[in-house]
């Protein structure tokens, strides 16, 4: 926390930011004239191009020969396949690394490709030594996210060769980090809740013969224990968020980034503190505190009166925190449909039965339902369900802790980032360097003594 300084201090930095013209507004006018496209989106709401890449592509919408956006049921694509394709064919519990495999290389594995990938992974799961104690348990953080930050920047001090950029080198550390960051988020949370709340701590290694998705559970959970479709569900999630192209926020960043002639490590790191935003992946932990304000309100009920007044007051702006948004509803792109969020619906339905919580899915069906037809009255077409949505019920009935959800959406993530960053050290090279129109004042110089 940063210290409280006196009331005079205070004063005085509002007396001199309140004084400053610098930030007064800019005119929308001028963003027209000068044809700057806010938060890089163009008027019809697609985004602004700033690259190529053949790593992964978002399908949300079609052009028609006059250039307008027209609605599409949704896709996502890595290397040209379908998501739906690639979580219906996984092979066990590994279809995470299948799909970071594919990420990474351009292709699908062979049988043998997949087995020898899994045991380089497994070969780097473990922390150099005293990294555990000395990195982790010794200096515990409230937030993961940032923590992730710090770790992930102590891994370059464990480096031997931290700064060499090349493309080999940076699938090496990249490959390294796909494989620590789950063992990384996991007890950075134990030292949390052992430091900040005094939880008994228990420590487990990670198991080289399980997946990524199983060891999650298994670093987690006091008895290491979980079943078959639990680990399966948690494969799922990890596969749909390893990538969303590289327009997306926490991509882009790391192209930015990288293509400095960076480290990867200051890279990822720059990620992460993306990804952590409410308007990025933290928004899984916005759904999942509106969703806990609705449920307690009016339960898990089967009234659809109910719910339809509760939509209504969230769209009013009575309910939450009063944003008139639905967390959960709408993307970026996608205009019908978000397939990851069809995706984990049905997954999450399976396991829901399995653990003898139907209530609770039927509930959040019907109050998607909902949300669909509401907005289809007063949009003219239902704000899709993202994958936001779904997500977090999802942990929620895996037993994840909500500090750990945009975590684990960045454990996921790090393969897409990794890849980007390849791709763009192979096909562009040269520094991001967009520019920006200066529409300030130009002053004369004033001597100190005569300034007012």
């Amino acid at each position: 926390m940063i210290e409280r300084t006196t009331y005079h201090d205070d004063y005085i930095l509002a007396r001199y930011f309140g004084q400053s013209s610098n930030y007064t507004d800019i005119p929308n006018e001028l963003y027209t004239k000068y044809n700057v496209k806010k938060g890089l989106r163009n008027e019809d709401g697609t985004g602004v191009r700033v690259g190529l890449t053949r790593v992964a592509d978002v399908v949300g919408y079609q052009m028609d020969k006059d250039g307008k956006v027209v609605p599409c049921e949704g896709d996502l694509l890595y290397r040209g396949y379908s998501i739906r394709d690639l979580i219906n064919n996984r092979q066990g519990n590994f279809g995470f690394e299948e799909a970071s495999f594919l990420l990474l290389f351009g292709f699908l594995p062979t049988a043998q490709q997949l087995d020898d990938f899994k045991k380089t992974l497994a070969l780097r799961y473990d922390f150099p030594d005293k990294f555990l104690v000395n990195e982790i348990l010794r200096a515990p953080s409230n937030n993961l996210m940032n923590r992730l930050q710090t770790l992930t920047l102590s891994l370059y001090n464990y480096d031997d060769d931290p700064d060499n950029v090349e493309v080999y080198e940076t699938l090496r550390k990249g490959l390294n980090l796909i494989a620590k960051f789950p063992a990384l988020a996991c007890y950075s949370y134990q030292a949390k809740m052992h430091e900040r709340f005094r939880k008994s701590l228990v420590i487990h290694y990670s198991d080289k013969n399980l997946s990524i998705a199983e060891n999650i559970l298994q670093l987690l959970r006091p008895d290491g224990k979980f079943t078959e479709r639990e680990a399966s569900l948690l494969d799922a999630i990890l596969v749909i968020h390893a990538d969303h192209g590289g327009g997306n926020n926490s991509a882009f960043t790391d192209v930015v980034i990288g293509s400095t002639g960076t480290d990867l490590y200051s890279a990822i790191c720059g990620s992460l503190g993306a990804l952590k935003g409410p308007k990025h992946g933290g928004a899984n932990i916005s759904v999942a505190q509106m969703m806990e304000t609705v449920i307690n309100k009016i339960g898990y009920t089967k009234d659809k009166d109910k719910v339809v007044k509760v939509v209504k007051d969230l769209l009013n702006k009575k309910m939450y925190d009063k944003s008139g948004l639905i967390y959960g509803f709408g993307h970026a792109v996608y205009t019908i449909s978000d397939p990851r969020a069809e995706i984990l619906r049905e997954l999450a339905r399976k396991l829901a039965i399995e653990k003898k919580c139907e209530d609770k899915y039927n509930f959040y069906k019907l109050f998607e339902d909902t949300v669909h037809e509401i907005t289809a009255e007063k949009k003219g077409r239902a704000l899709p369900t993202n994958v936001d949505f779904y997500s977090g019920f999802a942990y929620e009935m895996l037993g994840i802790p909500v500090d750990l959800y945009t975590p684990l959406f960045a454990i996921a993530r790090v393969s897409g980032w990794v890849a980007h960053n390849i791709e763009n050290k192979l096909y562009d090279g040269r520094i991001m360097r967009p520019a920006t129109k200066y529409v300030g004042e130009h002053q004369d110089f004033v001597s100190i003594n005569n300034r007012r």
